[in-house]
C-alpha cells in the first residue's frame, strides 16, 4: 500500500494519474493548502520542503513528480506506463518529463511564487509580468520538438502524458492561448477522455 499525498490544483495530479493508470493501490490524503497543512509538523515530517506531492513507498518516501512517475512505471510494469526493456526510449521520456519539471513548471512558478526567488516586490512584479511569454515559450518547444501525437511519443501512452496533461490545465491561467497549440490542445482533449485522468480529478476536485 502506498500513501500519496495531494492538493488540488497542484502538480500533485501527474502522479495521480499515474497510481490510477496502474491500479495501484494507495491512500490519497488531501493537503489543504487554504489551512497551511503543507507547513504542519506531522507533514513536514513527510516532506520537508513543504510541498506536494508526496509518496509514501515500502522502501521509503518520493518527493519529487518526475521520480514518482518513474517509480510508478517500473513498479507497475504490467501498466506498460514506460518502455522499461528501452534504455534509451525511456530515457526520452525522463528527458520530457525533466524538461516540465525545470522550465515549463519553474515558469509558472513566478506567477504566484515569486518569493522563491527574491523579497524585492519590482522583481517579483516583474517575475509575474513575464509568465505569459516564458510559459508561452516552454509550450512552443513542446508542441514544436516534443510532442509527437497522439501521445506525447506517439502511439505509446506514458508516464509524460499525464504530467503534460496536468500543466496544460493552466496555461490560461498563466495567460497563454491554448488555441495556439493545436498539438497539446489535442492531447489535452484526448486525456480528458481517460477514466484514470477522471477518476483522479473527481477524487481532487469532487
Amino acid at each position: 500500500m502506498l500513501d500519496f499525498y495531494y492538493a488540488p490544483g497542484t502538480i500533485a495530479l501527474a502522479t495521480h494519474i499515474a497510481l490510477e493508470d496502474a491500479g495501484a493501490e494507495y491512500q490519497a490524503h488531501l493537503i489543504d493548502f487554504s489551512k497551511e497543512m503543507q507547513k504542519s509538523p506531522d507533514y513536514l515530517k513527510v516532506n520537508p520542503k513543504g510541498r506536494v506531492p508526496a509518496l509514501v513507498t515500502p522502501e521509503g518516501i518520493l518527493t519529487e513528480t518526475p521520480a514518482m512517475l518513474a517509480y510508478v512505471a517500473q513498479s507497475y510494469p504490467a501498466a506498460s506506463l514506460a518502455p522499461l526493456d528501452d534504455p534509451f526510449a525511456f530515457a526520452q521520456i525522463q528527458s520530457v518529463n525533466a524538461y516540465i519539471c525545470s522550465t515549463l513548471h519553474v515558469a509558472h512558478a513566478h506567477r504566484m511564487r515569486g518569493h522563491r526567488w527574491t523579497d524585492d516586490p519590482a522583481t517579483m512584479a516583474s517575475l509575474t509580468k513575464f509568465v505569459p511569454e516564458a510559459v508561452g515559450a516552454s509550450f512552443q518547444h513542446i508542441e514544436d520538438h516534443i510532442l509527437v501525437g497522439p501521445y506525447v511519443m506517439g502511439e505509446s501512452y506514458s508516464i509524460a502524458d499525464p504530467y503534460l496533461f496536468t500543466v496544460t490545465r493552466w496555461m490560461e491561467s498563466d495567460g497563454v492561448d491554448p488555441a495556439k497549440f493545436p498539438k497539446i490542445s489535442a492531447h489535452h482533449e484526448l486525456m480528458a477522455g481517460r477514466e484514470s485522468v477522471q477518476k483522479a480529478l473527481k477524487m481532487e476536485l469532487g
